[in-house]
């Protein structure tokens, strides 16, 4: 008689591929004037987020609409952990000011094209006359509305004069012999810059979540919509649309939101009011109008978006 145990090998797992993301691998597609993002590479699939969280091997035998399921059932929940499951390394063009924002979201891996070592790219991102932006009387780090197109055009030009005497003067520091990590330090936050950045699909959502909302800045929010709907929905479709569903175009309640919610959707404006009154949110101002209060505001949003009357108004 035999002592050795008979054990089933292992069966063969092959690598998650997507299609539709294969087709774009290494094709660079446009954001602003003269920037880009093209996938790298990539590691998983919704499949795998799926295999994660049940901790199985292979496809197993669930149907493809419990995969589904499963995929909203987590990303609605917060199971993070599963998402994190596939990364994505993406190479990008970028100006260096919208690239700051990236480099705060401390949750990707980074290599950056160096400035130290190499020329600085030869491009700046150039605003057209209609594109000039207002600043927001509402939000400091904000802009809202356009400026006339005649003061953009002079805007334009001046722009394009600062791009093209920067860069000479750059070009002539180096013709001098001067080190290029000090002949950089007057070129212009426009410059554009490369890097490789590679993240887990989690952080990426939250990444998005962020860069895509409206109040983002508009450079950045384009090259997070492009990341979004070109390069996300394509690699991971389930999810994809569970991060729109629970993520972007969800509305989310504090709980004095919603018992307000509560009262006035019954009909009791008085009680909603004096709740809001009792939270400080309906101070006067010395015009005779409210006081400023970001939290009273965005309920009032809110209300608006569910199409309730605003008690206070």
């Amino acid at each position: 008689m035999s002592n050795e145990i008979e054990t089933t090998p292992a069966e063969r797992l092959e690598r998650p591929r997507v299609e539709a993301l294969d087709r774009i691998l290494g094709e660079p597609l446009k954001v602003l004037d003269d920037g880009f993002v093209r996938v790298v590479d990539y590691m998983g699939a919704d499949e795998s987020i799926v295999q994660a969280a049940r901790v199985s091997y292979g496809k197993g035998t669930k149907k493809v609409q419990e995969d589904r399921g499963l995929i909203r059932y987590l990303l609605r929940h917060r199971h993070t952990t599963p998402f994190e499951m596939c990364e994505i390394k993406l190479h990008v063009r970028v100006p260096m000011d919208c690239w700051r924002q990236y480099v705060r979201h401390r949750s990707a891996s980074i290599n950056e094209y160096s400035t130290r070592y190499s020329i600085a790219i030869d491009a700046a991102q150039a605003t057209a006359p209609g594109e000039w932006r207002a600043q927001a009387t509402s939000n400091r780090q904000g802009s809202a509305g356009f400026l006339d197109p005649k003061i953009g055009d002079a805007l334009s030009k001046e722009e394009a004069e600062l791009h093209k005497e920067s860069r000479r003067i750059y070009e002539a520091r180096l013709e001098k012999g001067v080190a290029r990590e000090q002949a950089r330090k007057d070129l212009p936050l426009s410059t554009y810059t490369e890097a490789y950045w590679k993240i887990d699909l989690h952080n990426l959502l939250h990444f998005l979540a962020l860069r895509m909302d409206d109040h983002s800045q508009q450079e950045i929010r384009a090259y997070a919509t492009r990341i979004g709907e070109d390069i996300v929905a394509k690699w991971v479709p389930f999810t994809w649309e569970a991060f729109i569903d629970y993520r972007m175009n969800s509305l989310a309640l504090s709980s004095i939101e919603r018992d307000v919610v509560r009262a006035v959707a019954k009909g009791d404006l008085a009680l909603a009011r004096k709740m809001v009154e009792e939270r400080g949110w309906l101070e006067r101002a010395a015009s005779g109008g409210w006081k400023r209060n970001r939290e009273r505001e965005e309920l009032e949003g809110k209300l608006t978006d569910l199409n309730l009357a605003v008690p206070w108004a």
